[in-house]
């Protein structure tokens, strides 16, 4: 049973924050504002990329309790050290925050659609997206921060994510491409951060340079950007994790004003989620009564901490005019990628290869050209070409099955070689000499090359352990 813990550190909480909030809900900001005398829940989401829930509950490796609004989420207790597990390693779960994992699932994605993870990084949110999809369709992953991308690169090639591409860009940029282009869209907006508090001190101390009103100007922005990419008939779902109803119920009023072809979709109700505040808008509104189909995830009320969701749809009778959006040209056969193939795979990787440089992508079904876009990862990153051969990438191996490869290796949890292997060491390990996938059980982790007498480790430097 995962328990409720006391919070050691005492979160101190701005006072204007404090007014405010008080204001708002009156009767119960006591019952708020005693949540923050615990600790956050903690939450894993297992990756059904590569294992059942079932297999994974059966594992035994943790105390878990299932998270009411998502079929794949648990809580686990604090203590658990599940980032220090092989497992983990393996990328068989994401540690992520509980309510974090509630938009994604309300966005109801389904295995070949073309969806647009606006706000991405650092990725929880594009890897529930990604084990949604189940290796088919499209998931274009996007965030503006350079840096923040770096991470989101990570979890998805962590994932064993095949069919995403991860871009850098401002979202005016991606509309000018992607015009009435996704089935679905999820745009968890940058906010002031306030329903965060418990889980970031950090967000409680900066809460003053944030300007709700600044956020949702920008949110708005973001929103009426993110509308243009839709096509008719798609789902466009809106989430923050602040309480302000600046920066939730009234943007969705302000858009709903400005895009006449959109409409609110009801979401699920689960234990203590409340609906959306209509009486924090001005009531004269002929949109106001819709915001009951809109969610607030309170931490009083929740095991999680503070969300809001809202789900539109547009109007599938919309006419829009015929798109010339640029396709992919190349579809190159690149002679070292083949003969990798043909010596270490039991088939071949099909579909639409690319060549950047001395990268070798493929690129997903039905991606249009990416030419005059940031892009940090235009598909499936296979490996790299270096003087005439082919020395194949993590991703690859993350992307991967056992059953994939014609050599591997698999160790149990209990060896102490897979330590030794995650920590970048040579193994002293006899077998058929070339390229070898190194698994944990059957899940892998990562690419050796054996030789006469040891597997040469090409784990990569920046995913070793250190301790």
């Amino acid at each position: 049973m995962v328990t409720k813990d006391k919070n050691p550190s005492k979160i101190k909480l701005p006072e204007e924050f404090i007014k405010k909030m008080q204001n708002l809900l009156l009767h119960e900001w006591n019952d708020l504002l005693d949540t923050w005398q615990y600790l956050p829940y903690q939450g894993l989401r297992v990756n059904n990329l590569k294992i059942s829930v079932e297999d994974f509950l059966n594992a035994g490796i943790f105390a878990l309790q299932k998270i009411p609004w998502t079929d794949n989420g648990f809580y686990y207790n604090y203590g658990t050290r599940p980032a220090k597990h092989p497992y983990y390693q393996a990328g068989l779960y994401y540690l992520q925050e509980p309510s974090a994992m509630a938009p994604a699932a309300c966005l109801d994605v389904k295995p070949g659609e073309k969806v647009l993870d606006l706000c991405a990084a650092p990725g929880g949110k594009s890897t529930q997206l990604a084990t949604m999809l189940q290796g088919e369709g499209l998931l274009v992953s996007n965030d503006l921060s350079k840096e923040r991308v770096k991470a989101l690169v990570w979890n998805l090639e962590h994932w064993g994510a095949v069919n995403t591409v991860v871009t850098n860009e401002e979202p005016a940029k991606l509309a000018d491409r992607f015009s009435n282009f996704f089935d679905k869209i999820l745009v968890d907006a940058p906010c002031s951060g306030e329903g965060m508090f418990r889980k970031d001190m950090k967000a409680a101390k900066s809460w003053t340079g944030y300007n709700n009103e600044m956020c949702s100007t920008l949110q708005t922005e973001i929103l009426s950007t993110a509308a243009k990419m839709l096509k008719p008939g798609g789902k466009l779902l809106y989430s923050t994790c602040t309480f302000s109803p600046e920066e939730d119920e009234q943007v969705i009023i302000k858009f709903l004003e400005d895009h006449p072809d959109y409409f609110l979709c009801e979401l699920p109700v689960y234990p203590g989620w409340d609906t959306g505040r209509t009486e924090w808008v001005d009531n004269r509104n002929k949109r106001a009564q819709d915001l009951v189909k809109t969610r607030r995830l309170w931490p009083h009320k929740i095991k999680g901490e503070g969300h809001y969701l809202a789900l539109f749809q547009k109007d599938d009778k919309v006419i829009i005019e015929q798109q010339n959006n640029l396709t992919w040209t190349e579809n190159k056969k690149i002679d070292t990628l083949a003969t990798f193939m043909a010596e270490n795979l039991t088939k071949p990787i099909e579909g639409n290869l690319i060549q950047q440089g001395n990268y070798v992508y493929r690129v997903p079904e039905g991606m249009p050209s990416l030419q005059g876009l940031k892009v940090a990862r235009p598909g499936w990153f296979l490996g790299i070409l270096k003087n005439k051969r082919f020395e194949p990438s993590q991703a690859l191996a993350m992307g991967l099955t056992i059953k994939d490869v014609k050599r591997s290796i698999q160790f149990s949890l209990e060896d102490k070689d897979v330590k030794r292997y995650l920590k970048g060491e040579t193994l002293l390990v006899e077998g058929p000499k070339g390229w070898t996938l190194v698994c944990l059980e059957k899940y892998p982790l990562g690419w050796a090359k054996q030789t006469t007498d040891n597997l040469k480790n090409y784990y990569p430097p920046g995913w070793r352990l250190l301790d």
